[in-house]
C-alpha cells in the first residue's frame, strides 16, 4: 500500500512526530542532500521535496512527477524559484518559525560582544582572576545604544521588541517599504546611509537578493560609526568579507559575530578565524529543538494541504499558479 503513496523526499530529517504523521499519507525518504547529482536522481520519482539544502536547477527538468518544493525554514536562496515557476512547480516556505530563536541568538552575541565575555573567559583560564577582571574595563552596556536592523521581517521585528522594550536600546529599522502608522517609542525607520553613522550595533537579518548582495562593503563600513559591532544572521554574501576583515583589522569595527559566510563550511584558511574580536558559529542561529519542531510542523502541514489538492498557505510563487494547477491536473490524471 505504501508503495502507491506519493513520494516525499526530505533533504534533512524532520521532527519524528511530524515524520510519522506525514508517513500516514506518503512514502517518506531522506535524500542524499550533500551530493547534487544523487539528489537529482533521487528526486526523479518525488511528488514533493522538503528542503534545507541547495536544489540544483536541473532537478526541475528531471523530476517530472514533482508538484512542489517546501522550504524547511524561511530563506529561499537555496531554491531556484524562477526555474520552479517555469516548470509549474509550487514553492512554499515556513516564515517566522525560527524568528524568535534567531533573535535570541543575535541578542546573546550582542551581549557577548558588549561585555567581551569570550575574552574574559580566555583571560581567566589562561592568566588568572585579576587579568580577567581588567578586560571588563572595555565592556559596555546595551542600554542606550543604537541597534540598526537591516531587514524588518519576522526576525527583525522580534529583535526590535527585545532590544527596545527589553534592553532600553534605540532601534533603527531598515527596509524597502517602512510601515505606515504609529511606531513604538524605541523604533524608527531610516535609509541605511542615514542610519550607519548613528549605529552602535549593525544587525543583518535580510534575505539575499540582487539588491542585498554586497550591501555591506567598503563604502558602508566607511560610513558606520567608529567602533560599531556587526552581527550577520542573513547570508554571507550580504557582506563583502574582504572589506569586513579590513574594517576589523583597522579598528573601524570593534567586533563582529558571524553565523553565515561567503563559503560554507568556513574555510580553514579564512582570515576571520584569526581575529580575536570575531565570534564565529556554523549557521546555527535558527536551530534549536523547538524551532526545528515548528519548521517541521509548518512544512508537513503544507505538504498535507497539497496532497488534498490545495495550494500551500505560504505560497511564494503565485504568479505561476495557472501553470502549477495545470501540472497538478495532468499528474493527478496520469
Amino acid at each position: 500500500m505504501a508503495a502507491a503513496f506519493p513520494l516525499v523526499l526530505l533533504t534533512n530529517s524532520i521532527d519524528p512526530q511530524q515524520a510519522e504523521l506525514l508517513g500516514r499519507h506518503a512514502d517518506v525518504r531522506v535524500a542524499s542532500a550533500s551530493d547534487p547529482d544523487t539528489l537529482r536522481r533521487e528526486a526523479r520519482k518525488a511528488s514533493f521535496v522538503v528542503v534545507r539544502a541547495p536544489l540544483p536547477a536541473a532537478l526541475f527538468d528531471e523530476a517530472l512527477l514533482l508538484r512542489a518544493v517546501v522550504r524547511h525554514g524561511a530563506g529561499l536562496d537555496m531554491i531556484p524559484v524562477d526555474v520552479a515557476s517555469r516548470a509549474g512547480v509550487a514553492v512554499a516556505n515556513v516564515p517566522g518559525a525560527n524568528a524568535g530563536s534567531v533573535a535570541e541568538y543575535v541578542l546573546a552575541q550582542m551581549l557577548a560582544l558588549a561585555r567581551r565575555l569570550p575574552q574574559v573567559d580566555v583571560a581567566l583560564r589562561a592568566e588568572g582572576w585579576n587579568t580577567a577582571r581588567e578586560v571588563a574595563d572595555s565592556g559596555a552596556d546595551l542600554a542606550g545604544e543604537t541597534v540598526t536592523v537591516v531587514g524588518m521581517g519576522a526576525i527583525g521585528q522580534a529583535l526590535a521588541r527585545i532590544c527596545g522594550a527589553g534592553f532600553g536600546m534605540q532601534v533603527i529599522g531598515v527596509r524597502r517599504h517602512p510601515p505606515a502608522g504609529e511606531l513604538p517609542p524605541y523604533l524608527r525607520y531610516l535609509p541605511l546611509a542615514d542610519a550607519l553613522p548613528q549605529t552602535d550595533y549593525l544587525v543583518l537579518a535580510c534575505p539575499l537578493t540582487p539588491e542585498t548582495r554586497g550591501l555591506i562593503g567598503a563604502d558602508a563600513l566607511s560610513r558606520i560609526k567608529p567602533g560599531a559591532r556587526l552581527v550577520n544572521v542573513a547570508r554571507g554574501p550580504v557582506v563583502v568579507e574582504a572589506a569586513l576583515v579590513d574594517a576589523l583589522r583597522r579598528g573601524r569595527l570593534s567586533g563582529a559575530a558571524l553565523d553565515v559566510f561567503d563559503t560554507q563550511p568556513l574555510p580553514a584558511d579564512s582570515p576571520l578565524r584569526s581575529l580575536p574580536q570575531v565570534l564565529l558559529s556554523p549557521h546555527l542561529a535558527g536551530i534549536t529543538p523547538e524551532s526545528m519542531r515548528r519548521m517541521s510542523e509548518g512544512a508537513v502541514a503544507q505538504v498535507l494541504e497539497m496532497l488534498q489538492g490545495k495550494l500551500p498557505r505560504h505560497f511564494v510563487n503565485p504568479e505561476a499558479q495557472e501553470a502549477i494547477l495545470a501540472r497538478w491536473s495532468i499528474l493527478q490524471a496520469a
